[in-house]
């Protein structure tokens, strides 16, 4: 045991805590933006686009998922992780017409974007409002 130990992470063997499991659907390929979108006619589609290199996304990312409360039934809810799947991310602003930032969450109902916003915003989006 180094004299660091504790500034860097281990603590006698104490695990690190995870986080709240959110009902993530992996969106890893384009065939998957037409079925978001005949789906969003049922029940709305939240797609979170996610950089896994930026601390800022990952940040925005822990903050949502401590502050969800939907339950599965309510919403899919979709992760895109867009470092592995670039072609989808650029599809998903070319089909839902919205400029690309990250992090990124987006709103979709009856086959449109109805909200979406990026970065500290996200966490203002309700998304009850649209279940």
């Amino acid at each position: 045991m180094g004299i660091f130990d504790g500034f860097f992470g281990k603590k006698n063997g104490a695990e690190k805590k995870e986080g709240k499991t959110l009902p993530w659907i992996s969106l890893t390929s384009l065939d998957q933006l037409d079925g978001i979108e005949k789906k969003s006619h049922d029940r709305p589609q939240v797609i979170f686009k996610h950089s896994t290199t930026c601390g800022i996304s990952r940040t925005v990312l822990n903050g949502f998922r401590s502050g969800y409360t939907l339950d599965e039934e309510q919403i899919d809810l979709y992760f895109l992780d867009l470092h592995s799947h670039r072609e989808v991310s650029n599809e998903v602003g070319f089909k839902f017409q919205v400029i690309h930032q990250s992090p990124q969450l987006l709103v979709i109902k009856n086959g449109a974007v109805v909200a979406h916003d990026s970065h500290g915003a996200i966490s203002s989006i309700d998304l009850q409002s649209f279940v």
